[in-house]
């Protein structure tokens, strides 16, 4: 579990979002509108998507296709950003079955319609690597049970419980196809309902941090290291709100660094660790130009 001075953090920056929010919110709207195709992008390519950023900003930004794109990937992100953004639309939603079927419908219309809107049943299991998910049987009551015990867990640190909603959703698969795509989803409605910014699991951090978490939780049952991720990225996310509301100019990393007379490799240890206040944009790191460690 994540200590008390990252709770404090969090807290801290939390209430400065949600102040500068209140004075801004078509701003942070904007800001959240314009981040959907690295969002897009990031969450594919964790599915192993072969379309770039670029790429994904060309179909999704300027309706320009290349032909030697798989129809389905075209698909597959246009989908996932008209949810996204229906997401960011209604951030209040509650979370409740019939929004998880009516999102699932969106993302996989047009790449496998009889697929779309509904959970397993009958004969369809699925097997992820060595993971095989919940019996078809038994699917939408463990679903319906799922959104239940998240509600009633009143007395658990609220990103706890959305990491162990996470973990336990993509360990029951209850769909054919999407899971993944529709569980990241999910995590940002939550976020969201509870006034935060939506944030981006990194396609680059899969294979060193997110796949790992899947594989403990299933062998320990414990969700530790999906609350690390997501307080990990919820700060960043709110760095990157708090600054570009309240500082005249963003740099790079890189850039501060050489202003501020401080190895590369240095600061961006220090931005990767969240020790300053940085944040990614298109796969860079940014921060306040004016920013002085003290």
């Amino acid at each position: 579990m994540i200590n008390q001075i990252t709770k404090d953090r969090i807290t801290t920056l939390s209430r400065q979002y949600q102040q500068l929010f209140k004075a801004s919110p078509e701003t942070v709207r904007k800001i959240a509108l314009a981040e959907i195709p690295e969002m897009v992008y990031n969450s594919n390519a964790v599915e192993n998507s072969t379309l770039t950023l670029k790429d994904t900003e060309d179909i999704l930004l300027r309706d320009r296709i290349k032909k030697d794109h798989d129809v389905r990937e075209i698909y597959e992100a246009k989908n996932l950003a008209k949810i996204t953004e229906a997401s960011l639309e209604n951030p209040g939603k509650s979370l409740t079955t019939a929004l998880i079927l009516d999102l699932h419908k969106s993302l996989l219309i047009g790449i496998k319609d009889d697929w779309a809107g509904r959970f397993r049943s009958g004969k369809e299991w699925v097997r992820v690597g060595a993971h095989v998910g919940a019996n078809p049987d038994f699917v939408e009551r463990l679903v319906k049970e799922l959104v239940t015990d998240y509600y009633k867990q009143d007395d658990r640190y609220f990103l706890d419980k959305i990491a162990w909603f996470h973990a336990e959703f993509e360990t029951i698969h209850p769909f054919n196809d999407g899971n993944g795509r529709l569980g990241r989803v999910l995590i940002n409605q939550q976020l969201m309902a509870l006034g935060l910014p939506p944030v981006i699991i990194q396609n680059k951090s899969k294979h060193t941090s997110y796949y790992p978490a899947f594989d403990s939780y299933r062998v320990t049952g414990k969700f530790d290291d999906f609350t690390e991720i997501l307080a990990s990225l919820l700060i960043e996310f709110l760095y990157k709100r708090i600054t570009l509301l309240s500082v005249p100019k963003i740099i790079t990393v890189s850039a501060w660094a050489k202003a501020n007379d401080i190895a590369g490799n240095v600061a961006i240890n220090k931005a990767i660790r969240g020790t300053i206040p940085t944040f990614r944009m298109r796969e860079k790191w940014m921060i306040a130009a004016d920013f002085k460690e003290g």
